[in-house]
């Protein structure tokens, strides 16, 4: 049987309905660290240099395409009838890869690494078969590793079949493999179903000695990585290793967490070297951080951008950008599409939302910007905020560079403030205010020029 080194696919059995889980999203679907298990697995495969990669789903596929998108190829598992059925069912998807890697949409854990070893022993060996195992983990509920007495594998034994000898084995099965492609297909074809109906991967290594071909294994060093989730508990303790790894890998490369276990980050963001990231806070999603900056205590950075020696202190940054040097918080909220030009500072309870403000701009406490474009040096006085919403649709503002507005201004938008132009504290704007003038009052205007003292008589 010729083997080949270089052409790899993997399958990811991601169809089980997930009962346990008591959700109507698939189990695979769920999430780690932000990221949905079977993508997670997806990653895996990739990082181990494997590119084409088929997903076993459900008959309703539409979940899984709408997570996975092209990441994958898609095939059906219509009835759950095992382990080994689903794989068969991966074949009308899959290339003329010579080797074919099993893993699973609900073990979000495994590392690329851990499949690169498989693969390589895989190849070395010319193996029909090559699986994962471990004696790290628990056994309760895992196929037995039986050997004899050479160290070669002679059956994988589930934990219904086992006698007491059997039992007190500690290696047991992982469930992933690598099979030959063309062996894997022929003896797929071959199995008969176990007594619960199912057709099981575990009865092809039961082939392979029959045939009296070898059957390789390394064994993982990792006392997590195998581990599946079947319900929320699993779930919760899956989101917890990967975690600490995420938290690790940054820490690793130059980010300063000084209480680390009191810190989330997602699975898709990036720090910078030398950005400290105090405890209570959670970066999520997408978000990017730069280098130098100081995030915390207790702040939320989600899907934002934040620039170099940046500050947010006890805030929220939603879908928004700050440019370098930006300061925030404590208790504000920076809302999505708002972009913070360098140098900028937020300061206490202030709230924007869909705004841009414009470098060095100053905000000052208790706030709201909404729908406004703020230009560079203004400043914004505590309590102004802009009046957008008419009840019925939103309205801009323009602030021009060098303005000041005064504490407590209602902007009410549209309205457009010119550059250098003042409004007295408690004013309400209604109408445009040319560049470089004051306006006071309710409604706000231009006070009124006063007249020259009158001059004394000059006979007195």
């Amino acid at each position: 049987m010729k083997h080949m080194t270089t052409t790899y696919a993997a399958v990811i059995l991601a169809a089980g309905m997930g009962t346990r889980m008591k959700s109507g999203t698939p189990k695979a679907l769920h999430r780690v660290c932000g990221r949905e298990m079977a993508l997670l697995a997806v990653d895996a495969a990739k990082g181990a240099g494997i590119d084409t990669i088929v997903a076993v789903v459900p008959q309703d596929r539409r979940p899984f395409q709408a997570a996975l998108g092209d990441s994958a190829l898609y095939a059906t598992q219509a009835e759950p009838l095992g382990t080994a059925h689903a794989l068969s069912q991966a074949f009308s998807a899959l290339n003329d890869a010579d080797n074919i890697v099993v893993l699973y949409g609900d073990a979000p854990l495994i590392r690329a690494s851990t499949l690169s070893k498989l693969m390589r022993r895989h190849d070395e060996n010319k193996a029909c078969a090559t699986i994962l195992t471990s004696s790290r983990i628990n056994p309760d509920g895992k196929g037995r590793i039986v050997r004899d007495k050479t160290g070669g594998i002679t059956a994988i034994v589930e934990e219904q079949y086992a006698d007491a000898e059997t039992l007190a084995i500690r290696e047991v099965n992982c469930g992933f493999y690598c099979f030959h492609a063309s062996w894997l297909r022929q003896n797929l074809e071959r199995l008969t179903p176990a007594p619960n109906g199912e057709l099981l991967l575990t009865d092809l290594i039961h082939a392979a000695n029959t045939q009296g071909l070898g059957v390789e294994s390394i064994a993982s060093d990792d006392a997590h990585e195998t581990m599946g989730v079947n319900n929320r508990v699993q779930l919760a303790e899956a989101e917890a290793v990967m975690r600490q790894r995420i938290r690790e890998r940054w820490m690793l490369s130059g980010v300063t967490m000084p209480d680390a276990s009191s810190v989330y980050i997602d699975h898709a963001a990036t720090l910078g070297q030398d950005t400290t990231i105090l405890p209570n806070t959670h970066i999520i999603g997408q978000s990017i951080i730069g280098n130098g900056c100081h995030i915390g205590p207790n702040s939320i950075i989600a899907d934002a951008v934040i620039g170099d020696d940046c500050e947010v202190i006890s805030s929220v940054v939603r879908d928004s950008t700050l440019e370098a040097g930006v300061d925030v918080g404590p208790f504000s909220h920076i809302r999505g599409g708002s972009h913070i030009e360098g140098g900028a500072h937020i300061g206490t309870s202030a709230e924007i939302k869909n705004s841009r403000l414009g470098r060095d701009t100053k905000m000052g406490h208790f706030s709201y910007m909404g729908d406004a474009t703020l230009g560079a040096n203004v400043n914004i006085g505590a309590g102004a905020i802009t009046c957008n919403f008419d009840g019925s649709a939103k309205h801009e503002t323009t602030i021009g560079r060098d303005a000041f507005i005064g504490s407590d201004t209602m902007l009410v938008a549209p309205v457009n403030i010119g550059a250098g132009a003042s409004t007295g504290a408690g004013a309400v704007v209604t109408k445009d205010v040319p560049p470089g003038a004051l306006v006071v009052g309710v409604p706000a205007r231009q006070p009124a020029a006063r007249k020259p003292a009158s001059q004394p008589d000059a006979d007195a």
